[in-house]
């Protein structure tokens, strides 16, 4: 019988698929990225508001592409009173019942404006840059069913976009109606709830047109597409009168711009701000006027839907280009569809123009980085009575990716906190004290709190703490009432730099310094002042 002793199982430290861990510089730049962006919605008079990751799932409702369990697209669990409870997969449904919980109390006004951020979650298949968990930020205005409301998040998309250092040029704001989308669907014979999850894998084939292209949709559209890696997703089943009726909306995309259709007549009045459409042989036309209108208006004249559509985003066209809002910040494009069910009315879509490559080399286009539009049915399934709302959603975590590539956020480690060094562990009273001492005067300060029997394995945590400076006080410095401050940064300059020695000894003595102990702050704060 072996003596030896049974082999200890150890559990895999791992981290499940589709999420991401974040270190310190990666919050720091979504802190700064999410308090420009709360700026922008502040100055709209848009108010903060928060709820619960967790909902009951009828509170959410069905809207993702699920099929037979109530759980399908979301993470869900049963409670013990059997009641299904879900992870949030969005910020807009988790407000409808906040909102409609409080209609008609002292606690809400209409039309209501506020914002959230936060997590959501998707119980998808994840992929390269598709996540379970990511983060949103939402603006919306509930119990106004003015286009001007949807107006505003236009303009809103479009300020927050260039709040966070991106160029005008570099983005697009892109607004359809979905009524135009359920019009033509009607005149194909989709109407009515039995074709209502029918119609649902149609708007989310047209949603992937940017990436697949006109044919890519039209075979998910008919039986279906396998995609580089072999899988195969089943398509609508549409048949080819009913494909060729649909891409009556976009199909020209696939020959020549949608642009060409929106290029103003020399009759049309510009702003500055529009984009412009040049020919080979240098003819220039202004993309304002949305003539491309008026063509739908007549190819589906019987349709009301569609009339209604076309008439609401001509009016969004009105107002945002009264602000001087042009084309080369927002402008209508039929194929956006927004792939959400509970959108009723006008949908928008920020989509990045700016090209660059990952990590890797590799050629990137960002596409997408928010969106969102009308949904005036939402909140009313709770009220059994008629509440508009429209809303707009940033996903951050996906922008920040964006911004980081292209320079904009800083991804930099942070300067880390002074570190004040352990010289004699029987003194580690007198060391905290110097802590608390820094960290009163408003200095970000930590005690050294491993072995302190070698202080260069100190010095070298410092280092890789990215530390300004380290606070030294052996024996004979508490002996004189001083302690040494060693700049850390400035003595990793001095090591790469070939400078004459009357310099380098002038930046050697800055570089450590023993200074009396009441001038421990003041010396530490120009360290942190050459910093900035």
């Amino acid at each position: 019988m072996s003596d030896k002793p049974a082999k200890t199982n150890k559990l895999k430290a791992r981290l499940p698929r589709g999420l991401a861990d974040r270190g310190p510089a990666e919050i720091a730049a979504t802190r700064d990225m999410v308090d420009k962006i709360r700026a922008v919605f502040e100055r709209y008079g848009f108010d903060p508001v928060e709820t619960p990751a967790f909902e009951y799932t009828d509170a959410l409702g069905k809207f993702l592409p699920d099929q037979d369990r109530p759980n399908e697209g979301v993470f869900s669990f049963q409670d013990d009173d059997e009641q299904w409870l879900s992870l949030r997969y969005d910020l807009t449904a988790p407000l409808a019942r906040y909102v409609a919980e409080r209609i008609g109390t002292e606690k809400i006004v209409l039309p209501y404006r506020s914002y959230r951020a936060g997590y959501v979650f998707r119980n998808e298949k994840p992929g390269p840059g598709r996540f379970r968990q990511f983060m949103q930020f939402d603006a919306d205005t509930v119990g106004s069913a003015s286009m001007a409301a949807d107006a505003e998040m236009c303009m809103l998309a479009a300020d927050t976009m260039e709040a966070l250092g991106i160029p005008r040029g570099q983005y697009v704001v892109k607004v359809n109606n979905r009524k135009v989308l359920d019009g033509v669907m009607e005149a194909i014979g989709l109407g009515g709830d039995a074709n209502a999850g029918k119609r649902l894998i149609v708007l989310r084939a047209i949603d992937k047109l940017d990436r697949l292209g006109v044919q890519g949709v039209r075979q998910l559209l008919g039986a279906g597409r396998k995609d580089e890696s072999g899988d195969f997703t089943q398509g609508a089943g549409l048949n080819e009168i009913q494909i060729t009726s649909l891409e009556k909306l976009y199909g020209h995309q696939e020959e020549r711009s949608q642009d060409f259709f929106m290029a103003a007549t020399k009759e049309a009045p510009a702003l500055d701000d529009d984009a412009i459409l040049r020919f080979e042989g240098g003819n220039e036309h202004i993309i304002a006027n949305p003539r491309f209108l008026d063509t739908y208006d007549n190819v589906f004249s019987d349709s009301s839907l569609v009339h209604a559509g076309t008439k609401e985003l001509r009016e969004i066209s009105d107002i945002v280009r009264a602000a001087n809002y042009g084309t080369k910040r927002i402008k209508i494009d039929v194929s956006v569809v927004r792939g959400l069910e509970y959108y009723t009315g006008p949908v928008y879509e920020v989509e990045l123009l700016i090209e660059t490559n990952d990590d890797k080399g590799r050629p990137v286009r960002f596409g997408s980085v928010g969106g969102g539009g009308r949904y005036d049915g939402l909140v009313s399934r709770f009220r059994g009575e008629p509440v508009p709302a429209t809303g707009f959603s940033i996903g951050v975590s996906r922008l920040q990716t964006a911004l980081t590539l292209i320079g904009k956020l800083d991804d930099k480690p942070q300067i880390g906190p002074v570190v004040v060094t352990v010289f004699d562990k029987d003194r580690v009273a007198d060391y905290q004290a110097m802590v608390a001492q820094l960290r009163n005067a408003g200095i970000r300060t930590e005690l050294y709190l491993g072995n302190p029997k070698n202080i260069g394995n100190q010095l070298k945590y410092a280092d890789k703490r990215n530390a300004p400076c380290v606070i030294i006080q052996g024996g004979d410095e508490k002996a004189k009432g001083e302690v040494t401050i060693k700049d850390l940064t400035l003595g990793a300059a001095l090591a790469t730099q070939d400078t004459d020695r009357d310099d380098y000894l002038q930046k050697q003595a800055q570089a450590q310094r023993t200074v009396p102990e009441a001038k421990l702050v003041k010396e530490v704060q120009a360290i942190l002042a050459r910093r900035i």
